[in-house]
């Protein structure tokens, strides 16, 4: 087990939460008080440490953490860039970035060579949706329950009312289409409006929905013969976290743009990038001030991903989440069976994002805090409340996975006791 750091809220502070409440988020007080008052203050490997003294295995975190918190090479990097050069003049070339764009396009599928580095999930999907425009794409294209980010171009992809409906008008022309139905995208395309397509290789928020087998390849060929422009977002799916390096490796798609982010940022310093054809970065190639952020492929955010993606490929992190999620995925599967078949409507995923849905909604959130007694964090889905998501780090040692599974087999056998026969 990791050593702990010093505990403490790291403020002279005594009343966090207030102040929390006072300058933050009563909202998420709210919500914090559910969770036994817990504040994390420090984090290690697969483990979050609390003011309390306690610790949790994290299996939460929105996928960001798949090497873990503070992976020492990351924190090498990041620290060696920051006694140098943390931030750049945005006048001269500074080579951090250049060295990690080209050891992120070198594990990216061929052709996708050019990279553009933002600050969050939501802004290279931005990124991403301006270079469709810039290639004179009128429709935007999007699936049921995807979720893109959102700021207000992101968002008007995010296809959940929830989200949508406080800030509209969003962006015009958005058309809607079921997941994994390649079927739905040829009807939408078939009257030759310039379109983009975006979409995820396996919906996170949707709660880990998987689409039917050849459905990318499909999507991939629809595209090329309406002349649609493919946007791929693996914000969550991409470097690993699906047991593949890919979502699309599986179909050996490329799209136009391949969205990265969440893991990108080794657990360190958040990072995000679109990857890009040579065709469809022209538009910013021609004119790099056409779309630019201040702190867009800042030295310190760089020099996280270029460590991250080294470390991934060095430790075998990849087959590491196919075999760690194989292992988590047949235990959980067996446990719900053995305690609760009534309440675990089915266990799905691929690598590290595993999904449990419940039979009854009204559980989920039950389980979830099982779970926290049980000192394992959990992610609940935003687009689906019956859905509670696993993002464990490819760095669980076996110790640490088996854990997991005792905490889900104490859980289950809790919610047995309490909902028996019908779930809720």
């Amino acid at each position: 087990m990791d050593t702990a750091p010093p505990f403490g809220t790291g403020s002279a502070d005594d009343d966090p939460f207030g102040t929390f409440e006072r300058h933050l988020s009563s909202a998420r007080v709210a919500m914090a008080r559910m969770f036994d008052d817990h504040l994390e203050v420090a984090s290690q490997g697969a483990v979050v440490h609390t003011a309390d003294g306690a610790e949790f295995l994290n299996c939460a975190g929105y996928g960001v953490l798949l090497l873990g918190a503070r992976h020492p090479r990351v924190v090498e990097a990041v620290a060696r860039q920051l006694g140098r050069h943390p931030l750049a003049t945005r006048i001269l070339l500074e080579p951090t970035s250049a060295h990690a764009a080209r050891a992120l396009a070198d594990v990216c599928p061929p052709g996708l060579t050019k990279v553009h580095f933002a600050g969050s999930g939501t802004e290279a999907t931005e990124a991403a949706l301006k270079l469709a425009k810039a290639h004179g794409v009128q429709r935007l294209v999007t699936t049921a329950d995807g979720y893109h980010g959102k700021t207000m171009g992101a968002l008007s992809v995010t296809a959940r009312e929830t989200y949508q409906a406080p800030f509209r008008p969003l962006l015009p022309d958005v058309v809607t289409v079921p997941h994994g139905d390649a079927n739905a995208l040829a009807g939408v395309l078939a009257d030759g409006v310039p379109s983009s397509f975006i979409v995820e290789p396996v919906q996170g928020e949707a709660g880990v929905v998987l689409p039917p087998a050849g459905y990318l390849r499909d999507v991939e060929r629809i595209c090329r013969d309406h002349g649609a422009f493919l946007i791929v977002d693996e914000i969550l799916t991409g470097l690993g976290r699906l047991g593949r390096w890919w979502g699309v490796d599986a179909e050996n798609v490329r799209p136009d743009v391949l969205l990265v982010g969440k893991a990108l940022s080794g657990g360190v310093v958040p990072v995000s990038a679109a990857v890009c054809t040579e065709d469809a970065y022209r538009p910013f190639d021609k004119d790099p001030f056409l779309h630019t952020s201040t702190f867009a492929a800042a030295p310190i955010a760089v020099a996280a991903a270029g460590a991250a993606v080294r470390t991934i490929q060095e430790e075998g992190l990849v087959a590491r989440a196919d075999e760690l999620g194989t292992r988590l995925r047949e235990a959980l599967r067996h446990s719900a069976r053995n305690n609760c078949p009534h309440l675990v409507r089915e266990v799905r995923g691929e690598g590290l994002l595993i999904g449990v849905e419940l039979a009854d909604p009204g559980v989920t959130g039950e389980l979830l805090l099982a779970l926290l007694d049980q000192h394992v964090l959990v992610n609940h889905s935003l687009n689906n409340t019956a859905v509670l998501r696993l993002t464990p780090p490819a760095v669980l040692t076996d110790a640490q996975a088996d854990r997991i599974a005792a905490a889900f087999d104490a859980a289950f056998a809790e919610l047995a006791a309490r909902f028996t026969g019908q779930a809720g």
